[in-house]
């Protein structure tokens, strides 16, 4: 009986203990997934922003701009104060041409949403319209001063120029050789013009501290936002909803129907240039202490910032899918940066590197003007 009893108490005994040691392990295993998606988290949270320097300028960049999505990607034009817009691929940075002709700085510039023409406005007088695909100038229209701004109608087939003349002109690119439209209002040099609802108007902002809206059939202006500082930045959403725009070290949006302010934010530097993401949760911007900022655009919390150039920050813009944006600076360089840091896209890469992993990084490499 004894022997038995203590038969049995084992058995119990060694039962009880293969349920703990299953409960026991399934537990740390339960733990360890749970501190693997943790440490998984910390490291995606703590990956650095890398961003991809696209040289090849030997002055300040002063501007830039994405086309829309092609059959072949998309393409990014940068304006700069040596003379040389370049084209480049838009989500790798590598260089593609350079468009030679101006005798001065370059201010402005726009591709066609196409990316089958490209636009420059430049110090020497003169706006040009390009083939985007060969390099060779199509048009070369003259001012009277210092072209700071060009822009394409959708289809292409009319082109704005805002100057230092304090005048709006639309040219015909069906008959470039006919008297371009011109709008007059603004009471100092222009900085920007933008084609907006549906082509019919004109968006523009200037020196004189204003934002002008025009009539584009009868050339009158429609309406008028003033500032308490100079616009240095106007973007058109790409759904042609909202209007950003930077005035001192504030990025303001505005409804592109009624110019009513949807949302003023400030942020910590005079800032020159701020983009809104397409799906509008995010902003951008940058200045004049040389960081690059993100921010919920909702709440206006600044989310991140980083410092890449070692120059103030010109222009920044979101590439068309809102996979990363791009900024330019007086430190001649163009910058690719990631909207989420450690995804793999274009020239930046992730490797798994365990099981639960932590996906790192590799640093993408720099990217020259041939």
């Amino acid at each position: 009986m004894v022997a038995v009893y203590t038969m049995s108490v084992r058995v119990r005994i060694n039962w009880w203990y293969s349920i703990f040691e299953n409960r026991y392990a399934r537990f740390f295993d339960e733990r360890n997934e749970i501190r693997g998606i943790s440490v998984l988290a910390d490291k995606m949270a703590n990956l650095r922003q890398t961003p991809l320097t696209c040289s090849g300028h030997t002055r300040p960049v002063v501007h830039l701009a994405f086309s829309d999505v092609t059959e072949c990607g998309y393409f990014l034009i940068s304006a700069c104060k040596d003379g040389k817009p370049m084209l480049r691929q838009g989500d790798t940075g590598d260089w593609i041409g350079t468009f030679e002709g101006h005798k001065g700085a370059v201010w402005g510039v726009a591709l066609n949403p196409q990316a089958t023409k490209a636009a420059t406005g430049a110090a020497d007088f003169n706006a040009k319209v390009w083939d985007a695909v060969t390099g060779e100038e199509i048009h070369s229209f003259q001012h009277n001063h210092i072209v700071k701004s060009v822009n394409f109608s959708s289809d292409s087939t009319l082109f704005a120029t805002g100057s230092n003349e304090k005048l709006v002109r639309i040219f015909d690119l069906n008959k470039p050789e006919a008297t371009p439209t011109v709008f007059s209002g603004h009471t100092s040099g222009i900085r920007h013009v933008i084609f907006f609802r549906g082509d019919t108007h004109l968006v523009t902002c200037a020196d004189d501290r204003t934002l002008r809206v025009w009539d584009r059939t009868s050339g009158q202006e429609v309406q008028k936002l003033d500032f308490s500082a100079i616009p240095s930045s106007l973007e058109v959403a790409r759904d042609g909803s909202t209007l950003t725009v930077t005035h001192g070290n504030v990025v303001s949006f505005w409804d592109a129907q009624s110019l009513k302010k949807i949302r003023e934010f400030t942020v910590p530097t005079q800032v020159n240039s701020a983009s809104l993401h397409p799906d509008k949760t995010i902003f951008v911007c940058g200045g004049e202490d040389l960081k690059m900022y993100k921010f919920d655009y909702t709440t206006g919390t600044e989310i991140e910032s980083f410092k890449g150039h070692f120059g103030p920050v010109h222009c920044v813009r979101f590439s068309p899918d809102g996979e990363l944006y791009a900024s330019g600076s007086e430190d001649g360089t163009l910058r690719l940066w990631q909207t989420t840091v450690g995804k793999t896209y274009g020239l930046w890469k992730c490797i798994e590197s365990n099981p639960i992993s932590t996906e790192s990084v590799l640093p993408p490499k720099e990217v020259p003007a041939s």
